[in-house]
């Protein structure tokens, strides 16, 4: 079985997948840690993403496949942040087929834009360490606040640029998706433990007795 998420940043999408991974062994890619260690090993990648510009869908595609056929790995995935276009869909799906395999589940993890920036506004950088803390949910020690900083990325003018461009993509995406996936919307403004037992049930449902 392999596991799409879904959902714009704040939504929590990142620890959902994790745990549902820690339950059932799923393989766990996250697609920016995957590119943050691409860019360590081709700086052609490396200044694309200094720039602030995409990887190019079948640059990064490439570099995936490669990856995981390295690890002979094509079922028992869980993709987090990929894929983000119809175009790297297309390619994983038509590159999933030929392993006799296939995507199985998109969870789409919804929250408001009022909490999506409620969420990240809240966030804070360590300069020192590069560890993120929430001053809502995760709060730093009391010794270290005053060096901390809050990124350009989470003030709510680029937090909404950012939801613009989430939103009309990921329409686009999901209606792809329904031709031929699940696609399971869940409300992500509620507790972890709430929504982690909603998503074990949707899978349980979808798993081989």
């Amino acid at each position: 079985m392999n596991i799409i998420f879904f959902g714009p940043q704040g939504s929590g999408k990142g620890t959902q997948a994790r745990l549902l991974s820690e339950k059932y062994g799923f393989f766990y890619f996250e697609s920016g840690a995957y590119l943050r260690r691409l860019a360590l090993e081709h700086p052609d990648i490396k200044a694309i993403m200094d720039s602030g510009k995409l990887v190019p869908d079948q640059e990064f595609t490439s570099y995936l496949t490669a990856y995981l056929d390295e690890q002979n790995l094509y079922d028992g995935i869980i993709f987090d942040g990929f894929p983000r276009t119809v175009e790297q869909y297309l390619f994983l799906k038509k590159w999933l087929s030929q392993k006799k395999v296939s995507i199985d589940l998109a969870i789409v993890l919804e929250i408001s834009e009022r909490e999506t920036i409620k969420r990240l506004s809240a966030r804070r950088l360590d300069p020192e360490t590069g560890r993120i803390y929430n001053l809502i949910t995760d709060p730093p020690p009391n010794d270290i606040t005053t060096r901390l900083i809050q990124r350009d990325d989470d003030k709510p003018s680029a937090i909404s640029r950012r939801l613009a461009i989430y939103n009309v993509k990921t329409k686009e995406l999901i209606e792809y998706f329904k031709k031929n996936t699940k696609v399971i919307r869940i409300n992500g403004e509620r507790p972890i433990e709430e929504i982690h037992k909603d998503i074990i049930n949707v899978v349980e449902s979808l798993r081989p007795k």
